[in-house]
């Protein structure tokens, strides 16, 4: 006989195991913590309050006597059809020059927080616009600083300048009345910042001087003049 038969060979029974290599599922998930965080109180509602407005601050001294005194005494004098014709002042710039910023670092730092003192604001850094060799001078150095003030603040701080800080100037005499540019603007000099009261002597680290430029709407340095005199500027006899 042949070794070869017709019978089929059987099929092993079952499907292959598959590797060991991994893992067996779990058998049904992991249970769940029963220690839940608990629930924050629901606080009762209150009902909604309207709030109350803020009360608007009151208008500097000397923009009040501008209006109700120097404006009627400019028109007389000056015969002026309107009241916007009489000049005003625009805005009040303040600069404090730095050459020794260029070795010391440090002094732009402390000039920048006595004029935001002065000021009430912060204070802008100024650049150099140009290179000068022999003052080893580079273009883009910081060389100063400034600050613009306009509104309110503008009002008060030509106030405390004219009436506290100037008479505590040593053997003060009064400024120059000369000292305008031509276009009705006023430039005014101080040698040291100790003047202002809001300084304090034992954090200044230099005494340095400052410049105050008062920008008006006049057209002429004549009616920029006696809108400062009106105001109580102490010019020189």
């Amino acid at each position: 006989m042949s070794e070869k038969s017709g019978a089929k060979p059987q099929k092993p029974e079952g499907k292959p195991q598959k590797s060991e290599g991994k893992a067996p599922k779990s058998e049904g998930k992991a249970p769940k913590s029963e220690n839940k965080a608990p629930k924050p109180e629901e606080k009762p509602q209150t009902p909604d309050v309207p709030a109350t407005p803020a009360e608007p601050l009151p208008t500097p001294r000397m923009q009040l006597r501008y209006r109700e005194e120097i404006v009627p005494a400019m028109m007389k004098e000056f015969n002026y059809r309107n009241v916007m014709e009489v000049p005003r002042i625009q805005k009040i710039a303040v600069n404090i020059g730095l050459g020794e910023a260029i070795q010391n670092s440090k002094a732009l730092e402390a000039a920048a927080g006595d004029l935001a003192i002065m000021t009430g604001q912060k204070a802008v850094i100024t650049k150099a616009k140009k290179s000068i060799a022999v003052y080893k001078l580079r273009e883009g150095m910081a060389i100063g600083v400034k600050t613009t003030m306009r509104g309110r603040r503008m009002w008060d701080f030509v106030d405390r300048v004219i009436n506290v800080v100037l008479p505590r100037q040593r053997d003060f005499q009064g400024v120059s009345a000369d000292a305008f540019d031509g276009r009705g603007n006023y430039s005014l000099g101080l040698r040291e910042q100790l003047v202002f009261p809001e300084i304090n002597y034992d954090k200044v680290d230099k005494i340095r001087g400052l410049e105050i430029t008062i920008v008006t709407t006049a057209k002429s340095d004549e009616e920029a003049r006696r809108l400062l005199a009106l105001m109580s500027m102490p010019f020189k006899r």
